[in-house]
């Protein structure tokens, strides 16, 4: 019998499960694994960064009682950020933009988030730069604002490295061959592979990027799913660790997160489809009985307006279906 009892519920974050998608890759011989992040109580495996940025930040003292939290996000790092802030008695403030989803902006709400929304386009026709420029615009009025910069600090790959990372190595008993992440501020991808290739230097990481992020070198287009991507290179990523990229798009990362619920009742976000549909052409491709992890980043309630939605599944599959026909945009991209 369990008796551990949590004194808050950021003490309730982390040691997440480990599930083998036996239906969804029942054809192929290999061992398909992912750490279902999405079960952390926030909801997503931003939970781990927000809480670990923000304790390290009141470690050292660049956070103090009075501080005003500040970050540019519309998905769910404002959200676990809005959470933890709300337990630690922090004012926070989560900059947005109109593609933020009606679910995070309520959410938002709900824990007592401020939010400030910018609608001007960047140079990027994305509006990411435009809400860095807001959040410097705020750090220069308001002298007791801390931005947390989930796009350089360290403390975002670094929970990751002593968090799900260290979970893994004592979860999975034999070794993993290939790693498949998402890629978007990189905290992620970083962390956990450096941790995992210290273990085993022989681990391929594959990071997973969607048409249209700029990540890898890929040129700036429209796209629709948040959470992985990017029209801005994060200082976090080092791309030279990194042996490939294969990307995906909106609609077949929309459809594979179909696949996972009829298959393995695995209701998820767009960042899991991603990494599904990025396995999905790696698999045949690789040595036989190779193990591949994954993990799942957030749940699919708050892709009930995309991912799930007919209308908007319709409107990706005609961008989906264009570029296919234009052959432009390469699916598998390999770091020099």
């Amino acid at each position: 019998m369990l008796d551990t009892i949590h004194s808050s519920i950021l003490s309730c974050i982390g040691n997440t499960p480990i599930v083998r998608l036996e239906r969804l890759f029942a054809d192929y011989p290999h061992t398909v694994l992912t750490k279902l992040e999405m079960l952390n109580p926030g909801g997503s495996v931003k939970d781990r960064p927000a809480r670990y940025m923000l304790e390290q930040g009141i470690k050292t003292g660049r956070i103090q009682a009075d501080s005003h939290i500040i970050e540019s996000s519309s998905g769910n790092l404002a959200i676990a950020l809005a959470m933890s802030c709300l337990q630690l008695g922090l004012r926070f403030t989560a900059v947005v933009d109109p593609k933020i989803s009606p679910t995070n902006l309520k959410l938002l709400e709900i824990f007592g988030a401020e939010i400030v929304q910018v609608t001007e386009k960047d140079c990027n026709n994305g509006y990411l730069l435009t809400r860095i420029n807001t959040v410097n615009a705020m750090l220069a009025k308001m002298p007791n604002a801390v931005w947390i910069n989930q796009y350089a600090n360290p403390d975002n790959w670094r929970s990751h490295y002593y968090g799900e990372a260290e979970e893994i190595l004592q979860q999975v008993p034999g070794k993993i061959d290939y790693l498949v992440i998402g890629a978007s501020t990189s905290g992620t991808l970083m962390g956990i592979s450096r941790r995992l290739k210290e273990a085993n230097p022989e681990l391929k990481v594959i990071a997973v990027d969607i048409v249209g992020s700029v990540l890898f070198g890929g040129h700036s287009a429209p796209r629709e799913l948040p959470g992985i991507g990017a029209s801005r290179v994060p200082e976090l990523l080092n791309a030279d660790e990194v042996d490939e990229v294969i990307y995906v798009d909106d609609y077949e990362s929309a459809m594979a997160c179909h696949r996972l619920v009829k298959s393995e009742s695995i209701f998820a976000g767009g960042s899991s489809g991603s990494a599904i549909a990025a396995i999905e052409q790696l698999l045949p491709r690789i040595p036989s009985h190779s193990t591949v992890l994954t993990l799942f980043a957030d749940r699919g309630d708050r892709y009930l307006d995309l991912v799930y939605d007919q209308a908007w599944l319709d409107m990706v599959k005609a961008r989906h279906e264009a570029r296919l026909q234009a052959q432009t945009t390469p699916f598998i991209e390999k770091i020099a």
